[in-house]
């Protein structure tokens, strides 16, 4: 039995860069395991040791979450598609959600639209969906955005201009250089100030109605109820996983809607998770992966425009939300493809066990989501272990024989690269270590030094001792001893 099993982008450099594959297979598992048998490099992406999924990748049978078919027994039939989607970052008596509307309702019935506001909104006063009732509704709706990056530019800019009345912006950032290419927020003239800031002036710019509070800080355990408790809807545009859990449990515990959305390179994510309702973001992953299984955005890259494409879903979901019209996605994840410019939708279903949102939760205050993410501080490489850009300068000025070893991706390579060195991409080190030298001492570096440093720990377990990390990586180089390498 032939079925499709279609990778995300986040797989792929475990399967030959493939998209979708042709396996045989009488069920879901057996597909699976053709599957890694062609790409042995899936198998702990995929599965545990004992060989059950992994609680961070979903497995869908054509729009289905095989968990609540037959799990990998499910059986497939010609024509079948599988797509494997892995995470990409209290009560009171009374139903939250209905409080939420009904206070949105009580505040519009004060609120007035000026004739400037009236001609500004007339696009949409004159649809029947939305109306001057829904306009009013827009603006007394209070709307929280966490982060100010490349789903939050996009998201911010639109609910300005739609006139939701009150934006609240949760960041700690600087802009940066490399924000610009896909944070349409900012400008050249923004670098190095407050992200927070700048954004509020642009949005008061385009729109004087809207009241922008700004929070430049951390979200964290100890001030996300105090702060979300003040909005009708939060929208997710984290790019970290111990957020993301964060803000999802804080809207459970809150009664709060959650618009999800989340990028990985030419692929996106965007939900509407609202626990009343439907699912919440643990019903969908209730784990997430393990610290550095993933790649940020920082280490595979993003297409500048895909943010903009899903933060503008985020924003009309949210707009949906605020109106009490339309179909939003609870229930639902929308699955987006720039790349084959491809949109799915594939069904979320509420988990009676969900230790947040279930029949019987366990979960009732925010806990530590840094220590539930697995993130801790890398251990301390010992100071013989690693070289500064100046003292590997000094080396080969001298001589020196040192083999460096770069281990970024090839495309890293094409922007930059140490004279001399050669490039084995960190995921082929553990099958190249016949191409390593056993005299000469190894100079290992990557971007900033972070993934060469994993690579040291692995080259040193497997034997060898003459080996440096480079403090900072190629980065820290450009900036300390050549000025002329570029950076990204």
């Amino acid at each position: 039995m032939s079925v499709k099993v279609s990778l995300p982008t986040a797989l792929r450099r475990y399967a030959a860069e493939s998209d979708t594959l042709q396996v045989e297979g009488r069920t879901v598992g057996e597909a699976l395991a053709r599957l890694v048998e062609r790409y042995p490099d899936l198998q702990r992406h995929l599965f545990t040791e004992e060989g059950r999924l992994r609680h961070f990748v979903n497995v869908y049978l054509n729009d289905e979450d095989v968990r609540y078919l037959q799990e990998l027994e499910t059986p497939v039939k010609e024509g079948d598609e599988i797509t494997i989607v892995p995470s990409v970052a209290g009560g009171n008596g009374r139903a939250p959600s209905q409080q939420r509307l009904s206070t949105i309702s009580e505040r519009a019935e004060a609120v007035q639209l000026s004739p400037e506001e009236i001609l500004r909104y007339s696009r949409h006063l004159i649809m029947p969906e939305v109306t001057m009732d829904g306009q009013r509704r827009l603006k007394a709706a209070r709307v929280l955005i966490v982060g100010a990056g490349g789903l939050g530019s996009p998201l911010t800019l639109y609910l300005a201009a739609a006139g939701v009345g009150r934006i609240g912006i949760v960041d700690f950032d600087v802009v940066d250089f490399t924000n610009l290419q896909r944070q349409v927020l900012y400008t050249t003239h923004d670098v190095g100030q407050s992200k927070v800031q700048k954004a509020k002036e642009r949005l008061q710019a385009i729109n004087p109605h809207v009241v922008v509070e700004t929070y430049e800080t951390r979200l964290t355990s100890a001030n996300a109820l105090e702060i979300l408790r003040e909005y009708d809807v939060i929208v997710d545009g984290t790019d970290n996983f111990p957020t993301r859990y964060l803000v999802n449990d804080a809207c459970v515990l809150l009664g709060k809607p959650n618009v999800y959305g989340s990028i990985f390179r030419f692929e996106g994510q965007a939900s509407v998770f609202s626990a009343e309702r439907g699912p919440c973001y643990r019903c969908l992953y209730p784990e997430p992966p393990p610290p550095g299984l993933v790649p940020s955005c920082a280490e595979g890259g993003v297409l500048g425009v895909l943010p903009g494409i899903i933060g503008a879903i985020q924003a009309n979901e949210t707009i949906k939300l605020i109106l009490g019209r339309g179909e939003p996605l609870i229930g639902r994840l929308l699955l987006f493809d720039a790349w084959r410019m491809q949109f799915r939708t594939l069904k979320v279903r509420k988990d009676p066990q969900c230790p947040i949102c279930g029949e019987r939760p366990t979960i009732r205050e925010l806990i530590d989501y840094e220590e539930f993410c697995g993130v801790t501080p890398e251990p301390v490489l010992a100071e013989e272990l690693e070289i500064t850009p100046r003292q590997l300068k000094e080396r080969l000025d001298r001589g020196e024989p040192v083999f460096l070893l770069d281990v970024r991706e090839p495309q890293e390579w094409q922007i930059a690269h140490l004279p001399g060195a050669t490039l084995i991409p960190m995921n082929r080190i553990p099958a190249s270590l016949h191409e390593l030298p056993t005299t000469d001492e190894i100079v290992v570096y990557c971007k900033t030094g972070g993934r060469s440093a994993q690579v040291l720990r692995f080259l040193y377990n497997a034997g060898f001792r003459r080996i440096k990390n480079l403090k900072g990586g190629i980065d820290r180089w450009a900036v300390e001893v050549d000025p002329s390498v570029p950076r990204y």
